[in-house]
């Protein structure tokens, strides 16, 4: 009798509390909806659709994807731009960002106030660094200055020439993300087993071949996670060059994700730009999942 009678009560608390947990949930799961699921949905039928912000919606199949790979003087250059800043980018990110924190791993004083120092710009908001930047790089900045005063050499205009437009966009980018990645190996180098290194140290491995043969595998993991998310921040890199060239000098630094802001909020062609921003999810999604792919074959997990 005892358990028949408690059964009904325990379904009825637990009917109860899964009530009350919804209700706290609700207002979390309303914001996600609303912020997150209407807003894809309807970026997806924008995609198929004339979609002017003001004016009548017309129906238009893959039109708008068509006119993007055939027939818009912009996408292309975008793409490629896009892809020429992350192959410089993540590389020359990750690898810098993984000889500082060799460098902060050693006992040298003052190595918390140095891996403080390096995070600074990643907390700092991306505009006032791109402001300082633009500042330094002017001609009448204080690099061409000290430049001219030190060794008499006036030096070009490096945000208004195509060739060095790019560059100055991938190092204002690489300094002010430079400590994220720092503080992930930092974090990866002080889990080190001292058991492997200590045995590593009696075999004899010191120096370089220590890092290279020890180090740099037992860290793996953690230099994957850095790549992914490196790369997929540089596929959508889009504050930098806007605010530092404006996407010039022409379209020299124009990536894609502008080129999208650009489509949908200056040329008012919102279809365009949802149909861009999918063709991009769709890479950065085949490139998360070749570099997944490929994980197997250099990186190690402790089991």
């Amino acid at each position: 009798m005892s358990n028949g009678t408690h059964t009904p009560r325990r379904g009825a608390l637990a009917k109860s509390e899964s009530r009350q947990a919804l209700g706290f949930v609700s207002p979390a799961l309303a914001g996600l909806a609303l912020f997150t699921f209407v807003p894809v949905a309807l970026s997806i039928v924008m995609g198929f659709f004339d979609w002017p912000t003001v004016g009548e919606k017309t129906f238009v199949g893959f039109d708008n994807y068509v006119k993007l790979f055939t027939d818009s003087p912009d996408f292309w250059p975008a793409l490629r731009n896009t892809f020429v800043f992350a192959l410089l980018y993540v590389p020359i990110s990750v690898v810098m960002s993984y000889l500082l924190a060799l460098s902060l791993h050693s006992r040298i004083r003052g190595r918390g106030a140095l891996r403080v120092l390096f995070f600074i710009p990643v907390v700092t908001p991306m505009v006032a660094n791109v402001l300082v930047w633009k500042m330094l790089l002017q001609p009448q900045g204080l690099v061409n200055g000290l430049s001219q005063t030190w060794f008499g050499i006036e030096l070009p205009n490096f945000l208004a020439d195509p060739q060095w437009a790019m560059m100055m966009v991938v190092m204002m980018s690489v300094w002010q993300g430079l400590g994220y990645n720092m503080l992930i190996f930092s974090a990866a180098l002080e889990q080190l087993p001292e058991s492997v290194v200590e045995a590593a140290r009696i075999d004899g491995a010191t120096g370089l071949r220590m890092t290279w043969k020890i180090t740099v595998p037992l860290t793996s993991p953690s230099i994957f996670f850095a790549s992914i998310m490196t790369m997929i921040s540089a596929m959508q890199v889009f504050v930098q060059p806007q605010m530092l060239t404006g996407g010039g000098p022409g379209n020299a630094t124009q990536p894609i994700v502008q080129f999208i802001y650009n489509q949908g909020f200056k040329f008012q062609e919102l279809g365009l730009a949802a149909a861009a921003a999918w063709i991009l999810f769709a890479i950065i999604i085949a490139m998360t999942a070749a570099q997944f792919g490929a994980q197997k074959k250099w990186v190690h997990y402790e089991h």
